[in-house]
């Protein structure tokens, strides 16, 4: 009998000391997983100042699926809002650079003018190319407050090309890829603003 009521006892210890591992681990991994998300969070959305939402805008995509441009292909879409209207738009591109392809975010105000571009991904020759890495970015930076009307289309390309950018020294097809993809973004929020804005609408 006292085997028995000794297995019994032994039996139902294992159960909650299983039972008490599985809870700590669940609970463990959904921490981890939300700290995860929320630092991936912060890195993909610090091309905006945080001044200009209130909300989470990853978790309101405009973009269903991917759009083909003239030299580069939206992948994604997301609408930022401040107290409940519309304060960006960010539009996740890739181009193909030199060595690779290149991921961009291009963050972009109501008005269509640029808040920021951020390099996500990129696989260009260290030391040229690569130099589009990294945040904040000197060269990325050159394009804040531009717009499609400022410069116009035709200004939108390389001085070389006779447009109105510098290019990164020793890196011209990067450079130029980066900036017709950045020009792209800006074609097409301006010829998709009400869409892309009038999301929020129809919540």
């Amino acid at each position: 009998m006292k085997n028995v009521t000794g297995i019994v006892i032994l039996i139902l210890l294992t159960g909650l000391c299983i039972g008490a591992t599985y809870v700590m681990q669940t609970n463990t991994t959904g921490r981890i997983e939300a700290q995860r998300q929320a630092i991936a969070s912060k890195t993909l959305l610090d091309v905006l100042p945080a001044d200009r939402y209130d909300n989470q805008p990853l978790e309101r995509p405009v973009l269903a699926a991917p759009v083909t441009l003239s030299h580069s292909t939206l992948l994604g879409g997301y609408l930022a809002t401040h107290t409940g209207r519309p304060s960006a738009v960010l539009l996740r591109s890739q181009v193909l650079g030199y060595e690779g392809s290149i991921e961009l975010l291009t963050a972009i105000d109501p008005t269509g003018r640029l808040l920021g571009v951020k390099t996500l991904r990129q696989s260009e020759t260290p030391g040229l190319g690569a130099a589009i890495a990294g945040w904040p970015n000197t060269w990325l930076q050159a394009f804040h407050g531009k717009s499609r009307q400022a410069p116009t289309d035709d200004g939108w390309a390389l001085k070389k090309d006779q447009g109105q950018f510098d290019q990164l020294a020793g890196a011209t097809v990067t450079s130029r890829a980066v900036l017709q993809a950045v020009h792209d973004a800006l074609r097409y929020f301006d010829e998709n603003k009400a869409r892309l804005t009038g999301a929020i609408d129809h919540e």
